[in-house]
């Protein structure tokens, strides 16, 4: 079980992060050979990148909603987020190709989404929780008088 972090905390992080958000949509939940082999390509993918301190994630959280699973990425730059997925020999390349395959063979049963957020500065509090989102990404620290709220921490980072 993670540790959890006592009081109040924030991240750190120099510059700009881009969050990238990509979900599942589980449409025909009856057809699982459609929609099992899209929900197996991200782990490989997301293990591919975690192996590789130079492509530029800093770290994920995956979860499931309502409407499938959703992961939310954090990356060191757009730049880094698109080089990975116009790599030939990543990961993503094959499980694009093969989405897409299966999307014609079964038009609707499963479908993908993402958004991509360029973000210049960014706020965050943690109370009585492990490290999580950008505080897990980057690096989590105490939030410090100086920084007690939110306007103050967007404002002049932590």
């Amino acid at each position: 079980m993670p540790k959890i972090i006592r009081g109040r905390h924030t991240h750190r992080h120099e510059g700009p992060v881009v969050v990238f958000m990509i979900g599942m949509t589980i449409n025909k939940p009856w057809k699982f050979n459609r929609w099992a082999p899209v929900f197996a390509a991200m782990p490989k993918m997301l293990e591919e990148l975690s192996r590789d301190p130079d492509s530029g994630l800093l770290g994920y959280r995956m979860t499931i909603g309502r409407g499938g699973p959703l992961v939310i990425q954090y990356w060191s730059s757009t730049e880094a987020l698109y080089r990975y997925a116009a790599d030939p020999e990543s990961s993503h390349r094959p499980a694009w190709a093969a989405f897409n395959r299966r999307a014609r063979q079964d038009p609707g049963a499963v479908g993908i989404w993402h958004e991509t957020y360029a973000v210049e500065k960014a706020e965050s509090v943690y109370v009585d929780t492990p490290a999580a989102g950008l505080s897990r990404a980057t690096s989590s620290v105490p939030v410090t008088t100086a920084r007690t709220n939110a306007q103050d921490r967007l404002n002049f980072g932590a």
